[in-house]
């Protein structure tokens, strides 16, 4: 065996350990094996390390010693290019969104007066998770420099009507778990649980009456962690933008 045909099988192997890393990072956390911080800060940088390297040597081995390789060779060193550079792209898209969202948890189309989680507290609690108390002043000038974008929704409806509206909302929301639903204080509670990590965010909805129709409030908050990516904010557009489809 040369080094070209040495180096193809270098870039598969580093491409699965690559994968295997960024497998277990999820897989360690949801089974206690290490903290949610560790697999994102050590585990998926390794990942991203590994699957660079899986490129690189991929690269090399394709471009300058391909006349040298046989048929199986060739093609590990394809797998190992392509596994890699697919590899490279998740730690890279999570870094990348990490520093352009804040490093906040809890998004609220109303920073005045927020809806107020109940249903959900035993299982946060539970859980030991993040306050459910808001954070004030500084959360809500970060909120709206990140996304000015949320906002209440104002529909022309009665309240009553405004709120089975927006349960039925809810309960077509994708992977939405309807924890509470009070029509007599406007309230529907609910957890979404996320696939990969498992991470599990908590969305309460508040319908008022408003002048002569009602007004929809959202919040949506995590249960870990400090950045949630951006994903609190994205629930909220979804949820506000099923519900005006809904209206029209």
């Amino acid at each position: 065996m040369n080094w070209w045909e040495t180096g193809a099988v270098l870039s598969l192997i580093l491409a699965l350990l690559a994968l295997l890393l960024l497998a277990l990072a999820p897989v360690g956390w949801r089974a206690g094996w290490w903290h949610f911080r560790f697999a994102f800060t050590w585990l998926m940088t390794a990942s991203g390390m590994g699957a660079l390297a899986a490129v690189i040597v991929a690269l090399g081995v394709l471009l300058l010693g391909w006349s040298e390789l046989s048929a199986s060779r060739c093609t590990m060193a394809a797998i190992g290019l392509v596994l890699g550079a697919g590899l490279v792209w998740v730690p890279w898209h999570y870094d990348r969104v990490r520093k352009t969202v804040p490093r906040i948890h809890d998004i609220t189309t109303d920073v005045e007066n927020p809806p107020e989680f109940v249903a959900v507290l035993p299982a946060r609690s539970a859980e030991n998770a993040a306050t459910a108390v808001y954070g004030g002043a500084e959360l809500a000038r970060l909120q709206k420099a990140a996304y000015p974008d949320v906002a209440p929704l104002e529909l022309p409806l009665p309240a009553p009507k405004a709120f089975d509206l927006a349960l039925s909302v809810a309960k077509s929301m994708p992977g939405w778990h309807i924890v509470a639903a009070d029509p007599a204080s406007g309230r529907i509670e609910a957890s979404q649980t996320s696939r990969w990590f498992r991470f599990t965010d908590d969305v309460v909805v508040r319908v008022n009456e408003h002048g002569s129709g009602s007004r929809v409030d959202m919040r949506s908050l995590s249960r870990q962690g400090r950045s949630d990516f951006g994903v609190n904010a994205a629930r909220i557009r979804l949820f506000m933008a099923g519900l005006r489809k809904r209206l029209a």
